[in-house]
């Protein structure tokens, strides 16, 4: 029922969007150069969890999607195995690692907004795979379906922060000279706001969802 509310084209849309994505997120890290780095690190171990963070989080970008896909989720085994895939090759090094590279940043906003994010990351990992277990599968695409919003964060919050900082220069609150700094100090604010905006939409597809599934079979007619 979860596809009639997000149909195959949408399913489609979803993927490119993550995969081009994705792309530009881990570009500058597949070399492994620490001077392309787009954050400021503090030494190869900061550097070094930053790329695994990234890398695996587009992992996780990435596979997401394909779960929505109708001839996927078809054939059980590849939806099992690419579910595996997304959550102990994506989620779990991404999130962990998210930790560490929050406290490593010095900025207390990053570091709250990083680890909140990864704990309710893990945290619905958690409680999908708990309720897979025990055969609830309404559960699970609900508690999927959240935690894969906490993993489009990546993608939502390079779009919230253009968006804030036009605010910014459009109101005055932002001159148009500290632009390229307020750049730096926007992104955790971003990634905030990012974090709540998709979980919102999340809980409107879970209830959507859900009312779906209630309807009598005439009244969908």
């Amino acid at each position: 029922m979860d596809l009639q509310v997000m149909r195959p084209r949408r399913v489609w849309l979803l993927l490119l969007v993550a995969v081009v994505a994705g792309a530009a997120m881990a570009a500058p890290y597949v070399p492994l150069d620490s001077g392309s780095s787009r954050i400021e690190v503090d030494g190869g171990l900061h550097y070094a969890l930053l790329v695994t963070h990234i890398l695996t989080a587009t992992v996780a970008l990435v596979l997401g999607p394909l779960q929505f896909v109708p001839a996927i989720r078809a054939r059980r085994r590849w939806h099992g195995r690419i579910g595996r895939a997304y959550l102990l090759a994506g989620v779990l090094p991404s999130a962990l690692t998210a930790v560490p590279v929050a406290l490593l940043s010095g900025r207390l906003v990053t570091q709250v907004g990083l680890v909140v994010a990864a704990i309710g990351w893990l945290a619905t990992a958690g409680a999908a795979v708990r309720a897979i277990r025990r055969g609830d599968v309404p559960a699970h695409r609900d508690w999927m379906t959240r935690n894969y919003a906490l993993t489009f964060l990546a993608v939502t919050a390079r779009i919230v922060v253009p968006l804030v900082l036009l605010t910014g220069l459009a109101t005055g609150v932002i001159a148009p000279a500290d632009a390229p700094t307020a750049v730096a100090s926007l992104i955790p604010v971003g990634q905030v706001l990012g974090c709540v905006i998709n979980l919102v939409v999340a809980e409107v597809l879970i209830r959507r969802r859900r009312r779906l599934v209630a309807a009598p079979v005439g009244s969908l007619a």
